[in-house]
């Protein structure tokens, strides 16, 4: 089976004996309800008091930058070649699902470094580096991005405030194969409008920057290449999260798999559900090792270079949790599988704390000084 996740907890819809940890509620609600703190903070603590030496492995990655230079530079000659290709011809409809959609995978997920302040060590160098990163994405997000990304590490699962969740209202109408599919498909779109439904965020400097700084790289790329290059940037970002490979992470870091339910009554001692599943395969090495994504968020400053090291140097810390090994077969679960939804997320009421909101072009000092708190404690 390529995927490997087990749960021992059940979901709150149903009715056996209910762990301490889960909520009950019968209102229609099948999320998954915890009382219990987020799981990283303690894993975190545990590994340091184990591995001292692990704070040593937090600090920006001076690769990052290069590599998104390369990025950056292969989607524009790729924009710049296919100026003059039919819109729906094999050759520009293969262009951006095998290339394109894997670069701006690629760059969404060095934004996803970057708002850790792991490219540069100044925080502002991070935010413009982001800007520039965002460019052939075709649509400003990288600093709307930072704000709601931090906050969903620092408030995981917790209801109005880690956008990553989907709303019930999502996982009411598409609980079915069709609206998973659909979801799948579109689910660029979901991540993209979904926080700002949930709660919006002020317009400041850095907001302002990354507006004008796109939609001017959009009119220059159209003088000078035409439409149908900037056509080409904006189907990459589409198709990169919708039924793409890279697009399996979205779902296989933080939905639940396996029939909760029906493990926790044969459970003597049920345990808090997982909230957070790696993945350990190929695809990592496009995507900025993102698979590791407990590792991640035990350690959000430590950068992606560094995580394969985290896993080792803690290996019985992670060795013997659920896992996925391969995000292709998560998406196809994920449609088929009608254990398997929108629902299976673990929600809490309480905790955690919203991140940026300041006008200034630091915004908030989380990733900046993540290193010197020991990677977010505190």
């Amino acid at each position: 089976m390529p995927s490997t996740i087990a749960t021992t907890t059940v979901r709150a819809s149903s009715k056996p004996d209910l762990p301490k940890q889960v909520s009950a509620r019968f209102d229609g609600d099948q999320f998954f309800w915890s009382y219990t703190e987020e799981p990283h903070r303690s894993r975190r603590q545990a590994i340091i008091k184990a591995h001292p030496e692990v704070t040593k492995l937090c600090g920006p990655e001076p690769l990052t930058k290069y590599f998104v230079l390369a990025v950056v530079a292969l989607q524009l000659t790729c924009a710049a070649l296919l100026r003059d290709a039919p819109i729906l011809s094999l050759r520009f409809i293969l262009t951006a699902y095998i290339i394109g959609a894997t670069a701006n995978q690629n760059l969404f997920l060095a934004i996803h470094e970057i708002s850790h302040n792991l490219a540069f060590k100044a925080p502002l160098a991070n935010r413009l580096f982001a800007v520039f990163a965002n460019l052939p994405i075709g649509i400003p997000y990288s600093a709307a991005f930072r704000p709601y990304h931090l906050t969903h590490h620092k408030s995981l699962g917790v209801d109005g405030l880690d956008t990553d969740l989907p709303t019930a209202l999502e996982a009411f109408f598409l609980d079915s194969i069709l609206g998973k599919a659909f979801f799948c498909t579109f689910q660029i779109l979901f991540y993209a409008l979904r926080p700002m439904l949930v709660y919006k965020l002020p317009l400041t400097h850095i907001h302002l920057f990354n507006i004008l700084a796109q939609f001017s790289f959009d009119l220059l790329l159209v003088h000078y290449f035409g439409i149908k290059a900037l056509i080409y940037l904006i189907t990459s970002s589409f198709l990169a999260g919708s039924l793409h490979p890279c697009a399996g992470h979205f779902i296989a870091e933080h939905y639940v798999f396996d029939q909760a339910s029906r493990i926790a009554k044969a459970t003597p001692n049920p345990v808090p559900i997982p909230e957070t599943f790696s993945y350990y395969g190929p695809l990592n090495l496009l995507t900025y090792n993102v698979g590791l994504h407990n590792e991640h968020h035990d350690f959000p400053a430590i950068p992606w270079t560094r995580l394969p090291a985290l896993h080792e140097m803690a290996k019985e810390f992670y060795a013997d949790l659920p896992h996925h090994t391969s995000w292709t077969w998560v998406i196809w679960q994920f449609i088929w599988d009608r254990e398997v939804g929108l629902w299976c997320r673990v929600k809490r009421k309480e905790g955690g704390r919203k991140v940026g909101g300041g006008g200034g072009w630091r915004e908030e000092e989380l990733g900046a000084n993540e290193g010197k708190v020991i990677a977010g404690v505190r």
